[in-house]
């Protein structure tokens, strides 16, 4: 079993919907960064509100920016890519920020958790089941977009022989496992979506 110790964040006090901010943080204070989720969110995290526009729904991608705000519980939240530019934006030099959508959880562990480097990973809020929808226009071409509801953010921190173990900042208890199946059924429902960060080599 690995479970590596990370400072905890609860985004329940003032984040309703800002986990992905809140797990990135947990990440960056667990390699000493000295950076709040308040500074996270107004200095690097990309934000745009929605609009409505002739009775239709208007809104970013969230490939592109948070949709919304994380202060704000009827906004949604943001995908891979935009996280990994805001990290970019905080770490610097030092560390690579990789995107590790699409890349099978064995490769997750071997690359990351083995070498005691938590990884960013999206799967469902209390591993509920996937919900299609809602819609809206995006901003830039005006095609429809889907959203897949009771999207998630946690850290991936551990796993042993059935589970994976996770800083969750929904779950108020801090570091919750769960059964390995369900994550990856969870985790592939939310496009595969993981980030990493790895030290660069000098």
């Amino acid at each position: 079993m690995i479970k590596i110790e990370v400072p905890y964040i609860t985004q329940s006090i003032k984040y309703p919907t800002g986990c992905e901010s809140v797990s990135t943080v947990m990440l960056l204070q667990y390699l000493g960064y000295d950076i709040t989720v308040d500074e996270f969110i107004a200095e690097y995290l990309e934000q745009k509100a929605f609009e409505e526009r002739d009775g239709q729904l208007y809104g970013p991608s969230p490939y592109e920016s948070f949709c919304g705000s994380p202060y704000n519980e009827a906004s949604f939240g943001c995908y891979a890519p935009v996280i990994c530019h805001a990290l970019e934006k905080v770490i610097g030099e030092k560390y690579q920020v990789i995107n590790e959508t699409g890349t099978p959880m064995t490769d997750l562990l071997k690359k990351y958790i083995d070498h005691k480097m938590p990884v960013i990973f999206w799967a469902c809020i209390n591993m509920r089941v996937p919900i299609t929808g809602p819609e809206w226009k995006l901003f830039h071409t005006g095609e429809t977009f889907t959203w897949i509801s009771n999207e998630h953010c946690m850290l991936l921190i551990g796993y042993d022989e059935e589970g994976y173990y996770f800083n969750d900042p929904y779950d108020n208890n801090g570091v919750i496992r769960y059964e390995k199946k369900l994550v990856e059924d969870r985790h592939a429902a939310q496009h595969g979506m993981a980030v990493g960060i790895r030290q660069k080599e000098r």
